[in-house]
């Protein structure tokens, strides 16, 4: 333990947050940076310590900062290949479909971006380097921004030390008498599983980032005086606008007692600082003072993301300085507050996918992208998964005003447990502190959780005791034991697999698929059952066909084979031209079960916020597809940023619908509502809600009564009541709802159809509806008839291999590898609108909320054996690891006759108003002229449809 080097006390990098500045006779060293070639060797048999390769010159060279895998070096994938990551799916392994990735010279793994070289263990670096003679008698301290795992540093052959940090850069001291000229650095970097902090942990797993190896960010040789400040943390009151400022001084001569240091805060941009106040250290070296800021100092905030400085300095021209924003996050019942005003969390998960690189970026610019495209997404927060991103993250996050939820870098579960003694518990309380150390002072930085579902019979007790110690040592945060679980009493805020539409293991159990289409239910129940804010944990996970026009953005190391094998599949299937439509419709269905999702937090009094899984895609774990981003978290053609934020912003117009479908015998009723988290009030504010058609022609409008409306939550503003006896129908509306004092727009599709005592329920004479194909019919169709069968659900052929097909409203739910085969497994249909088949049924070319009730009433029939030409008229998109041809209807020659084929229950005389459309608008198809089959099928084909 003495070689470890505690590194929360060592931050020195200007990028830093608490940065280091020395000035030596007026004049500022800088640190010396050590990019370039390095000489190197890899240490397969872990023989490198042994063998002293510290007093040997390495053989090999590579770039530093940077990556093994990135500059190619490491082994080829094989089927042996040892990941750092569970396989929930061992299909791979096993089944003949994937045979062919399985050879040598083509192996493709289907769950995750595949590396295309891989290497776990030590690696050793190397280079001389060069001491100034005027850095004699300073203290001299190397900086390695972000390695990937643990490190140990030789200088000549002296041990420096180790330090097995994940989050923050590690720092050594080499001392403070080194002798000018040069010397020979070696560094030794070990990617394997150093501590077992649960092998899934996005900190190291190969499902996000891959189990990378080396160096990246600065790599600096910096000095200080022998006594130094070695902490600086600020503790801001938002109340009397006063910050606490809290540090220590540390001396290699143990001299830390009795300094002087001057404290200095500069408002932000202003050019002078406020005056100095001087205080004097304790014995120990540590000081504590209050500095009032004036009434003048701004808020932090989302809206206002304005950050002050605090300085520190010495009489030897040490310096350290720290950027924080005036700013405290609390809570009252089942709220957060920001600086005394209510937050509503509008979160994503930042996963460590990073497929360019690899590795996380450590630059600002590549922060503020993703940051900005969160933001214009409507959202103010983002959930570090097992993860703690660098410097660089709340650098941006910061300046944006982003909210950010850090975690110590474990999914302790599976492999490893917490509260049981093993090395991961110390490891979690090593890496919380060094977090702390490094980031607390971030004003971005406002809550903490341990780690990611965690496991472990006393893991409850553990993390308990985990919250007391850090909201006592760090109040600046709101503390969490764990997200997913536990709900332990010390948390201040809980992280709830509920509340959400869909859950794991709920299939078509779940709200969305089991219940009919409405935009009334909340959570509140649920809410005010606990007595901690709370926060749901990963909504959503709706995924989207693959997206292969993206597969060209992979130029680093990671490579979509996962992909490859999707497409390939789709290929083999003879549906390659449909790609792009299956990416659409998918897409579209997507976006409107994460508007749901949204919706029913937003309209929830009292809730915390919610955390989407996610913006942007997962590429592991089975190819979770869930974003409507890419990996890159650019956007895939289906929904803008723009489109998302009407319903995700920080202001919502809501309407409580209990229903989405009506027949002109009612009336349209809706309570307007308004999620108001804004900025301000919005003082004489007019809600104004109209009803336009599909050709934006307004059929209804109106206003509700003006009002002032406070930016604290949920308010309601009026009904809307809408007669439908003289709106034409069969139609889709829209009811848009906007308030103008917000700049803000809404709006929600309706379905009106005819009342049931308009619609024929019976064919034409001209037509035989049958549901199975009997020698009657045979004989009917060689003569020429038309023909609609009508397979019952029930009867619909399964998947001779796999069983019967789980078709629900909703999208897939995460992958169906990694959920074993979770209802439902398909993704939305995929129509033509302009269809003669619907010419009396208005549709998209996707799922809308109209089609829960043909979809949840119907069975998908395999059409892999028909004719490849053969287009379906209602088309099940398929999960893209099967990428079967799928339809609920489609329409076919058999001889002379004309035979249009459904596995939609359209019988009987009860139907809903949207199934009784449906059939209608069948019927008249199939009478009439436009009916013309152009493909044909053999009655054997047919027949193998149904059991």
């Amino acid at each position: 333990m003495k070689k470890y080097i505690f590194i929360g006390t060592l931050i020195i990098n200007a990028l830093f947050g608490v940065s280091f500045v020395f000035a030596a006779a007026g004049k500022e060293t800088r640190p010396l940076n050590l990019d370039g070639t390095w000489r190197f060797q890899l240490d397969r048999q872990n023989e490198g310590v042994s063998g002293k390769w510290f007093s040997r010159t390495l053989p090999d060279r590579i770039t530093l900062p940077g990556t093994l895998q990135g500059q190619g070096i490491g082994d080829p994938v094989t089927i042996g290949t040892k990941w750092m990551g569970g396989l929930a799916d061992q299909t791979y392994y096993e089944a003949p479909e994937y045979a062919p990735y399985r050879r040598e010279g083509n192996i493709k793994v289907p769950f995750w971006l595949q590396p295309e070289r891989v290497y776990s263990g030590a690696a050793w670096f190397q280079r001389n380097i060069e001491i100034p003679s005027d850095w004699a008698g300073q203290r001299v301290v190397l900086t390695l921004e972000r390695p990937h795992w643990k490190t140990t540093v030789w200088l000549d052959d002296r041990e420096i030390g180790s330090n097995d940090a994940l989050s923050v850069p590690h720092c050594y001291e080499l001392g403070a008498n080194l002798a000018p000229g040069r010397h020979v650095l070696t560094i030794r970097v070990d990617n394997s599983l150093v501590v077992d902090i649960g092998i899934n942990s996005h900190s190291i797993t190969d499902h996000t980032q891959g189990n990378w190896n080396g160096i990246v960010g600065r790599i600096l040789l910096s000095i200080t005086p022998v006594a130094w400040i070695d902490e600086l943390e600020v503790f801001p009151r938002v109340a009397d606008r006063t910050v606490e400022i809290r540090g220590r001084v540390a001396s290699l001569n143990n001299g830390h007692g009795g300094q002087r240091v001057s404290l200095g805060v500069t408002l932000g941009n202003a050019a002078k600082p406020l005056p100095p106040i001087e205080i004097t250290t304790a014995e120990d070296g540590s000081f504590c003072a209050e500095y009032p800021l004036g009434a003048g100092a701004q808020f932090w905030s989302e809206f206002t993301p304005v950050l002050h400085k605090v300085s520190a300095s010495l009489g030897n021209g040490a310096r350290k300085e720290t950027v924080f924003g005036l700013r405290e996050i609390s809570t009252e019942g089942h709220q957060m507050l920001l600086n005394g005003r209510k937050l509503f969390l509008r979160g994503t998960l930042d996963c460590a996918a990073f497929p360019r690189t690899g590795h996380p970026p450590v630059d600002a610019a590549s922060w503020r992208k993703i940051f900005t495209t969160i933001k214009a997404h409507g959202l103010n927060h983002v959930r570090f998964h097992s993860w703690c991103p660098p410097e660089a993250a709340f650098v941006a996050a910061d300046e944006l005003g982003l909210y950010l939820q850090v975690e110590a870098a474990s999914w302790p579960n599976r492999t490893t447990s917490l509260g049981d003694g093993k090395p991961v518990d110390a490891w979690i309380d090593a890496e919380t502190e060094r977090i702390l150390r490094a980031y607390g002072n971030h004003p971005s930085f406002v809550l903490f959780t341990a780690c990611n579902e965690p496991g472990g019979k006393k893991s409850t007790e553990w993390l308990d005791d985990w919250v007391l110690r850090n909201r006592a040592r760090s109040p600046r945060q709101l503390y969490c034991a764990g997200a997913g679980w536990p709900e332990t009493e010390a948390n201040q805020y809980h992280i709830p697999l509920k509340p959400r539409i869909q859950g794991w293991d709920e299939g078509l159990k779940s709200r969305i698929n089991a219940l009919p289409p409405e935009t009334v239910t909340t959570y509140e129940k649920y809410i005010n059952s606990r007595a901690a804010p709370v926060v749901s944990h990963e909504i959503g996970q709706w995924c989207a066909y693959p997206n292969f026009s993206e597969m060209p953005k992979y130029t680093g190391y990671l490579k979509p084979r996962n992909f490859e094998i999707f497409r390939e599949t789709l290929a083999a299937n003879h549906m390659s031209a449909r790609a792009r439509d299956f990416l659409i419709a998918s897409g579209k269905l997507q976006a409107l079960c994460y508007k749901e999702d949204i919706e029913s937090a937003l309209r929830t009094r009292g809730m915390g916020g919610f955390q989407l899984l996610g913006l942007s895609d997962f590429p592991g774990q089975g190819s979770a597809l869930v974003g409507v981003l890419d990996a890159f978290w650019e956007p895939k053609g289906y929904i803008s940023a723009k489109e998302f934020h009407r319903f995700s912003g920080p202001t919502v117009p809501l309407a409580k619908l209990e229903r989405r479908v009506f027949t002109t015998d009612d009336s349209l009723v809706a309570d307007i509502e308004v999620a108001h988290y804004g900025a301000t009030a919005l003082s004489a504010a007019t809600p104004r809600w109209k009803l336009v058609n599909d050709k934006r022609r307004v059929v209804a409008e109106g206003k509700l009564d003006t009002r002032d409306i406070p930016a604290d939550g949920v308010a309601a503003l009026g009904r809307v009541e809408i007669p439908l006896t003289k709106i034409p129908a069969p139609s889709r509306y829209k009811l848009v709802v906007s308030i103008a004092a917000g700049g803000v727009e809404n709006d929600w599709d309706v379905w009106v159809y005819p009342s049931a005592k308009t619609v024929a329920s019976a064919p034409a004479a001209s037509v035989l509806t049958v549901s199975a194909l009997d020698d009657v019919t045979l004989e009917k169709l060689k003569a020429g008839a038309s023909v609609i069968l009508a397979i019952p659900p029930a009867q619909v052929k399964p998947d001779a291999k796999r069983g019967k097909i789980a078709l629900g409203f909703s999208s897939i739910f995460w992958n169906t590898a990694w959920t074993k085969g979770q209802a439902p497994h398909t993704l939305g249909i995929l129509v033509n609108p302009k269809h003669p088949a619907f010419a009396q049924f208005p549709t998209d070319s996707h799922s809308n909320w109209q089609w829960w009730y043909p979809i949840t009433n119907a069975s998908p029939m395999i059409l892999d054996g028909f004719p490849s030409e053969l287009q379906p008229i209602v088309q099940v998109i398929d999960d893209w690891f099967t990428n079967r041809k799928l339809a609920l209807v489609f329409e076919v020659r058999v001889g002379r006759g004309k035979l249009l084929v459904t596995s939609i229950d359209l019988s009987g005389d009860e139907l809903d108003p949207v199934r009784r459309q449906l059939r209608t608008s069948l019927i008249a198809y199939v009478s009439g002229k436009r009916f013309k089959p152009s493909i044909t099928v053999s009655i054997e084909q047919l027949r193998r449809l149904r059991i």
